[in-house]
C-alpha cells in the first residue's frame, strides 16, 4: 500500500510540468510553446532510453523497484507511456488541450484509482467513472471558461481511457498512454465543430 501511495504521488508530480509552463508563461521567463515541446521531447525519449536500459541492458535502480508494478518488471513500464502520450499531447493538439489533458493524466487518474475497487473489469464502477469524469472537467474549465462544452467532451475522453480497458491481443493498452490522447481528440472536436 505504501508504494502504491509513493507511484499516485509521484504520478501527480506530472502537474508540475503545466505549472512550470503556466508559471513561465505569467511571468515571462522565456518559455515559450515551442520551448516547452521541446523540453517534453527531451523528457519523454530520456524516459524510453531508462526503459530501453532497465529491459534490455539490466539496469535496475532500487527506484523501479519502489514505482513499478510486477506486471511491469518485464514489459514497458507505466511511467514510460505517461511521457510518451503528454509529450504527443503538446505536440499534436492546441495549447489548453494539451495542458488540461496533461492535468486529468496527472491528477484525475490517480484520484479516480483512489476510489477504484482494484478488481479486473472491462468497465470501471460508476464511482470511479464519476470521480474522473468530474475531476477532468473542473481540471481543463479553467482554460475553457469561455466555451465549457470543450472541457466537458475533453473530460468524457479522459475517462473514458480511464474507464474502459482496452485489450489488444494479449496486450492491454495503458491508460498513460490513453487519456491525454482520449481528451485531446473529443476536446479537439468539440473545439471546432461544436457550434457556442
Amino acid at each position: 500500500m505504501a508504494d502504491e501511495l509513493k507511484r499516485r504521488v509521484v504520478h501527480s508530480s506530472g502537474a508540475g510540468l503545466v505549472a512550470l509552463y503556466l508559471l513561465a508563461s505569467y511571468f515571462d521567463l522565456g518559455l515559450t510553446w515551442p520551448r516547452f515541446q521541446a523540453l517534453m521531447v527531451v523528457l519523454a525519449a530520456g524516459a524510453i532510453g531508462l526503459e530501453v536500459l532497465r529491459l534490455k541492458v539490466g539496469l535496475e535502480w532500487w527506484i523501479y523497484e519502489k514505482l513499478t508494478r510486477e506486471y511491469e518488471q518485464n514489459q514497458f513500464a507505466g511511467y514510460g507511456y505517461y511521457m510518451v502520450s503528454m509529450t504527443v499531447a503538446v505536440l499534436v493538439f492546441p495549447e489548453p488541450l494539451a495542458l488540461a489533458g496533461m492535468l486529468m493524466l496527472a491528477i484525475g487518474d490517480p484520484l479516480s484509482g483512489l476510489v477504484s475497487d482494484n478488481t479486473l473489469r472491462r468497465v470501471k464502477h460508476p464511482k470511479t467513472l464519476a470521480t474522473m469524469f468530474v475531476t477532468s472537467t473542473l481540471l481543463a474549465l479553467p482554460f475553457f471558461l469561455e466555451r465549457p462544452h470543450v472541457a466537458v467532451a475533453a473530460a468524457i475522453g479522459a475517462t473514458i481511457a480511464d474507464g474502459i480497458k482496452v485489450q489488444i491481443g494479449d496486450f492491454i493498452v495503458d491508460d498513460n498512454l490513453t487519456i491525454p490522447l482520449y481528451a485531446g481528440v473529443l476536446g479537439y472536436l468539440a473545439l471546432e465543430f461544436v457550434p457556442l
